[in-house]
């Protein structure tokens, strides 16, 4: 019998494909570069063509490639089916879990879950990938994830969700700022036009200008931070002012600095933490059980939008 394509060189064709780039394919996968360049030749050698194309600064899919990336992606969905379906016969959260998580969640409510995940699941191990939600997104419908930590409202399409914690949005500010006279906050009383947001393409970003007419009258291009702690440090700097979740403040990420925040009285200042995972997955039970797990650690049960 002739060799065949195996599915972890499938993944690793898969992830080059997505990232056109050793190292950072390689990263994906959990792999050293080495590893992943030897699967890649491997896959090449045993189907007898070449899938991309390489040169020192680049490297890119090949015409077959390109249509290889469609069936390799059923293939792996195909066999992670297969796999769930026998996972789920046996007791529940033990194995391999691939799960995404969005960084505005990831530091702040993890760090809190794992250790007692750890005691009450000692079979399951955990993988994570840290990502913007649409990137996570991708790579759930790709079947590079079992499921996703996310924050709604987000637009999904073929996912289940289970919503599982409430997470309201605080006004913070330097200590001494007019905002400071206010016990709750509204978009009008937020000072606008010293906002301080996350990056493009972050959700957090979108949410925060979902409230009320907010997004209409802010303008976000004067700076934009790549994570919630450089924000805090640039609004401890006198920056300007910025809007972070209870969950991040409830972790201690304005220890230490002069920052004074305030909640927001209107209901829609808030994200829903959720998980989300395929229609097509086997293990919607286990998922169910692990965001109320999460939902117990979080400590703050889920409210209607």
């Amino acid at each position: 019998m002739p060799p065949e394509p195996t599915l972890r060189q499938l993944r690793h064709f898969l992830s080059l494909a997505e990232h056109c780039h050793f190292s950072r394919a390689a990263e994906a996968c959990l792999v050293t570069q080495s590893s992943l360049s030897a699967s890649i030749k491997e896959l090449e050698t045993v189907l007898g063509a070449l899938l991309f194309e390489r040169t020192k600064r680049s490297v890119m899919l090949t015409p077959l490639g390109r249509e290889m990336v469609r069936l390799a992606k059923e293939v792996v969905a195909r066999l992670d089916d297969l796999t769930e379906v026998v996972k789920g016969a046996g007791a529940p959260l033990v194995g391999d879990l691939r799960m995404g998580v969005i960084p505005t969640i990831g530091p702040f409510l993890l760090p809190r879950a794992l250790p007692g995940l750890r005691d009450t699941y000692p079979d399951l191990r955990l993988y994570l990938r840290e990502e913007q939600t649409e990137s996570l997104l991708r790579q759930l419908a790709d079947g590079a994830l079992d499921l996703v930590l996310m924050a709604l409202p987000y637009k999904t399409v073929k996912v289940e969700t289970f919503e599982f914690a409430t997470d309201p949005l605080l006004a913070v500010f330097p200590y001494g700022h007019g905002m400071g006279e206010f016990e709750t906050m509204t978009p009008t009383r937020l000072d606008r036009d010293a906002l301080l947001v996350l990056e493009e393409g972050n959700c957090l970003t979108d949410q925060t200008l979902a409230m009320g007419k907010f997004g209409e009258t802010v303008h976000t291009g004067r700076f934009q931070a790549t994570s919630l702690h450089t924000l805090v440090q640039m609004v401890d700097n006198g920056l300007g002012v910025t809007v972070l979740p209870k969950m991040a403040v409830d972790a201690g990420i304005l220890r230490g600095l002069k920052l004074d925040f305030r909640p927001f009285s209107s209901p829609k200042a808030s994200r829903r933490i959720a998980l989300v995972w395929r229609k097509t997955s086997r293990r919607g039970d286990e998922f169910r059980m692990l965001g109320e797990f999460l939902r117990d650690e979080l400590g703050t049960p889920v409210r209607g939008p």
